[in-house]
């Protein structure tokens, strides 16, 4: 594999733990992105910046070959509100907990190839191998604690439309077409003979 292949694949917050080298008391940890990370991190996830961004968690191993992530991050973004497209600041104190199994199988569709995920809310994720990235742990909890949905306070959909002409008379160029106006234009059109 190229050098530019794997730079293209490497996580832009990288912290891996070795489970075989991990104490039976597992494992904590403090996780403070640095400004590139943060960088790389706010151009993944479309974020106009992300300012502060850490996360302190632990990892166990439980009975069952389980492995227990949980921890919770904090952090400063700034996303473009839906509405005016204007910066919308969003702090973050999001919890999480993630529960990876060893030698689960990795269940896929046989036609289409994807992972099938479990309807179970705690269903333990596969964890293939022995190490485990928690580095990309923290950075998809980021994307999931964000507002999928940033608006500016007080701005309501009402602020962005445009506003009807006054005595509520449409212009000319202002009627409403039916959105099936075309197929009834052709059905009223005369046809050719056959």
């Amino acid at each position: 594999m190229s050098q530019d292949i794997e730079n293209k694949h490497k996580p832009e917050i990288e912290r891996v733990i070795d489970l075989d080298r991990m104490g039976t008391g597992g494992a904590a940890l403090e996780i403070t992105a640095s400004d590139s990370e943060r960088a790389a991190l706010a151009r993944r996830f479309g974020f106009l910046g992300l300012s502060a961004f850490s996360a302190r968690l632990t990892v166990d191993r439980r009975p069952g070959d389980q492995i227990v992530v949980e921890g919770r991050l904090r952090g400063r973004i700034v996303q473009a509100c839906v509405l005016t497209l204007e910066p919308v600041t969003q702090d973050l104190d999001d919890a999480f907990r993630i529960v990876f199994k060893q030698g689960l199988a990795d269940d896929r569709d046989p036609e289409s190839g994807e992972t099938v995920l479990s309807a179970q809310a705690d269903a333990p994720e596969p964890l293939m191998g022995n190490t485990l990235d928690v580095g990309e742990i923290v950075a998809e909890q980021l994307a999931l604690a964000a507002d999928p949905y940033p608006r500016r306070p007080g701005v309501k959909l009402e602020d962005v439309l445009p506003k009807p002409r006054q005595g509520g008379r449409k212009g000319p160029g202002e009627q409403r077409r039916h959105p099936f106006a075309g197929l009834a234009a052709l059905r009223d059109k005369p046809r050719r003979g056959r």
